[in-house]
């Protein structure tokens, strides 16, 4: 199956589980068409199915609960219990069971996908020892912390607080998108999330995302004590692995993985069965490709990337041992080489989904 009947055939499967937004999953299409990196983060279902085929022996490395669609661009900022700003992992939606090994190839493939389109300047090889040199060192550390960003990580910090993530900018962004009525249960979680005193709601239709391009998303924006706070609902679409394997997806994965994880977690993430709701703000969102190219020190940063991954896997306690046991048993190379592989396998389809698409 080549890259554009796959399409069609998950995006058909998808359509049986939720309610797609058509005039998206349209406008993901031409974006796939026009970036490769976009093209990357838009077919997780299709690296799922390549995935194995190409990479068979990492494919059986030891088992956990995965990130699955792990990227550069699934890291972002929240503010914890204590209104502390964190650094993490971001995005869960397609969590399932596979090798550890993925996330990390996933990872690292996303790196060689921005260095191959000149979206980030930086050797692939060494890019790709910095993730693997702080997944094994934070794999390997039984005191592993989450990337609290106060009085440390100062180049996350730095990363994290960017011009680019400017509150006006933000704030004006948000306002601007297309005024919208959610449906009835989307309406009363975001009733029910909103802080209490809250004024002024008003409701669009939130376009975000590249993999949940598609899905169902609203955002409740109003004014409480005196400055703006909103929420948005997104529609839980299934796993795309569930697509591959034929099984049932598992709504409960998300919230299995986030509580497991070394984690400072955010409050206001509540994963329902149908549908995901998070606080929207200038700090409780993703850092984008941009803001990781512009970075002074972006090992390092890959280096808290991998370290970050470590952190999420530490949550399948049962696996520990035999992660490590997996890791010292593997040569230096082995990442950059998956991820080489399947870099190439990206650009083959993207280069056919343009010419055909």
């Amino acid at each position: 199956m080549d890259i554009v009947a796959a399409t069609r055939s998950f995006e058909a499967w998808l359509g049986k589980a939720i309610a797609v937004v058509h005039a998206d999953l349209a406008r993901k299409h031409r974006q796939m068409d026009e970036d490769a990196f976009f093209f990357l983060r838009a077919t997780y279902y299709r690296w799922a199915a390549l995935w194995p085929e190409l990479c068979p022996k990492l494919a059986r490395a030891p088992k956990i609960l995965a990130v699955g669609d792990l990227h550069l661009e699934n890291f972002g900022t929240w503010r914890d219990s204590e209104t502390r700003l964190i650094w993490g992992i971001n995005d869960f939606d397609e969590t399932h069971h596979a090798a550890y090994a993925n996330d990390l190839v996933r990872l690292a493939a996303s790196v060689l996908v921005a260095v191959e389109q000149g979206s980030l300047d930086i050797d692939g090889q060494k890019a790709c020892a910095a993730i693997l040199s702080g997944y094994s060192r934070a794999i390997h550390d039984d005191d592993a912390e989450p990337f609290v960003l106060e009085e440390s990580n100062n180049y996350l910090r730095a990363l994290a607080l960017s011009d680019s993530r400017s509150p006006r900018k933000y704030w004006k962004k948000l306002r601007a998108e297309k005024a919208d009525k959610p449906p009835a249960a989307a309406r009363g979680l975001l009733d029910a999330h909103l802080p209490k005193g809250v004024e002024a709601v008003s409701f669009v239709r939130r376009i975000a995302g590249s993999g949940s391009l598609g899905a169902p998303r609203y955002a409740a924006i109003g004014v409480c004590d005196g400055g703006l706070v909103a929420r948005e609902v997104k529609a839980r679409a299934p796993s795309a692995f569930a697509w591959v394997s034929g099984g049932k997806p598992k709504p409960a994965d998300y919230r299995t993985i986030v509580a497991r994880a070394v984690r400072a977690p955010d409050p206001f993430l509540h994963a329902g069965d149908d549908w995901l709701v998070r606080r929207l703000g200038p700090q409780c969102e993703s850092i984008d490709l941009d803001a990781v190219a512009q970075a002074e020190a972006r090992r390092h940063v890959l280096g808290a990337m991998g370290s970050e991954t470590a952190n999420i896997h530490r949550g399948n306690r049962a696996a520990l041992k035999r992660i490590r046991h997996d890791l010292s048993g593997r040569k230096k190379s082995w990442l950059f080489d998956a991820a080489r592989l399947m870099t190439d396998a990206i650009f083959a389809d993207w280069k056919d989904w343009k010419k055909r698409g």
